[in-house]
């Protein structure tokens, strides 16, 4: 099936301008966070496609708009394939008008990160497109357990419950689970923890399709991923899910990684210019921070792709040297595989030995940058972005104009807060900061405070109070500042006996708003996993959606 060009008469010449910077996550429950608004969506995607249609850009012998093409056919396919291995979806439209995309990590994310899905579905509803989901699970694995609260509301803790045993770092791609006791005893040790503030999680029903989706497979990202698309699908979204592993073995990336290759120093010098002038603009001083810069070793350089092979999992950076009309591509630690390749010549056979590299357990995947400039250039015709997404991929945008030479296609940002369903009083920061702001005036200011809370204040207080005035408004030189200083303060010593009453009721008042405030940031946070919500509170955020895409 391929994706057939938009006709002229819905192209879009000038693009809607971008967000609003700094993009930043709603603050209050049930807010969402949808830019472009959805009215923008179907012209949006006309416009990156008639972009597309538009380049004449060369990848190694085969035209971006051909290479486009044919990764929206294989994507597509892929796509659908793998769905209905695990999940019953209707047949996508023949012509469907766009491709819509997103990603994520295959982890227990929170309903801020899985909205995105569900904004996926209605932009190919709305718009008779197709919506396909990408499961990054060439990242890593960062944890073996999930945040979960528990306790009284008035005074809850948080723990890190395991579902499994821990692990080195290693891709999701790699990932299986290691204790089984552990993985299947996880929905009833975390629901069992939850229940004083959330009796009734979604968790209770999610868990036991997680394991009986793991006597299929134990890979733990398949696991998750694919119980959370059944969970979509009995909230009656349509849209298709592809690992980004089968992505990186598409014929149509296998050209992307070659063409790269083949043309690595010029992309070396775009990368990291537009890294260093991303850090340079954005006050940004890591440099690990948004990406590392790539690496130079002698005649090697440093690719924006990830390996690893099934003896090893660990993922490797990888360096690439030509040699004669081969490139040598390494990762420095003994794994070297040659490319039949040069910048001048055809693809073709590059793409066949890369084909191969899967059956033989080695396994080349993009990096992060790449991956969503993959994703937007050639697999669809617009990407939906998470926040964090959204400010890095600035960064692809200036390499995609440097390298190839066009105007990057356009992106939607889609985001949104939900706290836990959970009675609580709340309290802001700037309670406790203007209580704080009290205490200090009882240091500094004693004096404003003897009139409504010492009516016994006698002499002594009034003529400590009337010595602070007089130095106060007494004019001195550089050199009697300092002995003033020390009146004014001698001054304002003196007179905290009579405040001592005010001062051990407003310490009383920091100390309860801040166990106040250590409480809210466990009730109210945003960042539990979205199964830990009760199924209604996350349909009502889920599904009602503002705006139309037509």
């Amino acid at each position: 099936m391929i994706i057939d060009a938009l006709d002229s008469s819905a192209r879009l010449t000038s693009p809607p301008p971008r967000p609003a910077d700094p993009l930043t996550a709603p603050r209050a429950s049930g807010a969402k966070l949808i830019e472009p608004p959805l009215g923008a969506a179907l012209r949006l995607a006309a416009a990156n496609r008639e972009r597309l249609l538009m380049s004449d850009y060369d990848f190694n012998g085969c035209s971006l708009a051909k290479l486009a093409n044919r990764s929206r056919e294989q994507l597509v396919t892929a796509a659908l394939r793998y769905t209905r291995s695990f999940c019953d979806v209707p047949d996508p439209p023949r012509a469907p008008t766009a491709l819509f995309l997103a990603g994520h990590q295959p982890e227990l994310f929170h309903p801020g990160v899985w909205l995105k899905n569900f904004v996926l579905d209605r932009l190919a509803r709305q718009s008779g497109g197709l919506a396909i989901n990408l499961v990054i699970d060439s990242d890593t694995i960062k944890s073996s357990s999930l945040r979960v609260p528990g306790g009284a509301a008035e005074h809850p803790t948080a723990e890190s419950i395991l579902f499994d045993r821990p692990t080195a770092e290693i891709p999701f791609q790699a990932r299986t689970i290691q204790d089984r006791a552990i993985f299947e005893s996880f929905g009833c040790r975390a629901a069992e923890r939850l229940a004083p503030l959330v009796p009734h999680p979604l968790l209770e029903e999610f868990w036991p399709t997680v394991v009986e989706n793991s006597r299929r497979t134990s890979n733990i990202g398949e696991c998750f991923a694919q119980s959370r698309r059944q969970w979509e699908g009995r909230f009656g979204l349509t849209t298709l899910e592809l690992p980004q592993s089968a992505v990186c073995n598409l014929d149509s990336f296998y050209w992307v990684i070659a063409h790269l290759s083949s043309h690595l120093p010029r992309l070396w010098e775009v990368y990291n210019s537009a890294l260093s002038d991303y850090r340079r603009e954005h006050h940004i001083r890591s440099h690990a921070h948004p990406a590392p810069e790539l690496a130079i070793d002698g005649c090697w350089l440093e690719a924006p792709f990830w390996i690893w092979t099934d003896a090893d999992p660990r993922r490797r950076r990888v360096f690439i040297c030509p040699r004669g009309d081969e490139l040598r591509l390494s990762d420095r630690e003994g794994l070297e595989i040659l490319l039949p390749l040069t910048p001048e010549c055809e693809g073709g056979a590059a793409v066949e030995r890369l084909r191969e590299l899967e059956g033989q357990g080695i396994h080349l995947r993009s990096r992060a940058l790449l991956t969503t400039l993959v994703a937007r250039l050639l697999l669809g015709d617009m990407f939906l972005h998470g926040i964090g997404g959204a400010k890095y991929d600035r960064l692809t945008d200036t390499i995609i104009e440097r390298f190839f030479g066009i105007q990057p296609p356009q992106y939607m940002v889609v985001s949104g807060t939900l706290h836990l369903p959970i009675e609580h009083s709340t309290v802001a920061p700037v309670d406790l900061q203007n209580a704080e702001r009290g205490l200090r005036e009882l240091t500094f200011h004693p004096e404003q405070f003897l009139d409504n809370q010492n009516n016994d204040a006698g002499s002594d207080a009034s003529n400590w109070i009337a010595e602070k005035q007089r130095r106060i408004n007494q004019p001195v030189g550089p050199r009697q500042a300092r002995e003033r200083c020390r009146a004014i303060r001698r001054a304002n010593e003196e007179l905290q006996p009579w405040v001592a009453r005010r001062r051990a009721e407003m310490n009383a008042q920091v100390d309860s708003l801040a166990r106040k405030l250590r409480s809210e940031a466990i009730l109210s946070s945003r960042e539990y996993a979205f199964c830990l919500y009760p199924e209604k509170t996350l349909q009502k955020f889920l599904l009602e959606i503002p705006g139309e895409a037509l």
